[in-house]
């Protein structure tokens, strides 16, 4: 019982979290409450016992939040951050419900389709072994992951200089 009551909470944060990140105009704002998503998300692996998958969630993401902090900063005018004020017309929040659901309609479908709900019955109560994990997450197998990261890598190396390039661009500006 105290499991349900403590998803149900956490599920609340992250829901709410979530929202707010993509209705604000904010950056600040929004990188924040993304922060509050992802520990959201840590704290259902944490009540899974998925503890090693909860500290990655943390040390991992929480970099990355914290790299969007310092881009938001350096990239973002000064002005700009102080005196934003929010204002959502009423077009776009019906625009960005009716694409919200017709997302969790295609969820909804595809997980019927897909019988997962039975699937996750017939799964074996057993924990997965740490080498288990490791040789997934580093193999270059099939249904291995080393190449993905690789990829993920080097789309984000070209977002930082891409920033850095901007940033560069925006201090000739105001020369």
């Amino acid at each position: 019982m105290a499991n349900q009551i403590v998803f149900a909470i956490l599920a609340t944060i992250i829901v709410a979290s979530a929202i707010y990140s993509v209705a604000t105009k904010s950056i600040m704002r929004a990188a924040t409450a993304l922060l509050v998503v992802l520990f959201g998300v840590a704290g259902m692996y944490f009540l899974l016992d998925y503890t090693f998958l909860g500290a990655v969630q943390i040390s991992i993401y929480a970099g990355g939040i914290t790299m969007i902090y310092i881009f938001a900063i350096q990239l973002v005018s000064k002005r700009t951050l102080q005196g934003l004020q929010e204002r959502l017309k009423g077009s776009k929040v019906i625009a960005g419900c009716l694409a919200a659901l017709a997302g969790i309609v295609t969820v909804l479908a595809v997980v019927m389709k897909y019988q997962f709900i039975d699937m996750f019955q017939q799964l074996p109560d057993k924990e997965i072994e740490m080498s288990v994990i490791g040789n997934t997450l580093m193999g270059a197998g099939k249904y291995q992951y080393v190449l993905p990261f690789e990829f993920i890598s080097l789309f984000l190396l070209a977002c930082i200089i891409g920033g850095l390039v901007i940033l560069n661009n925006k201090k000739e500006e105001n020369k």
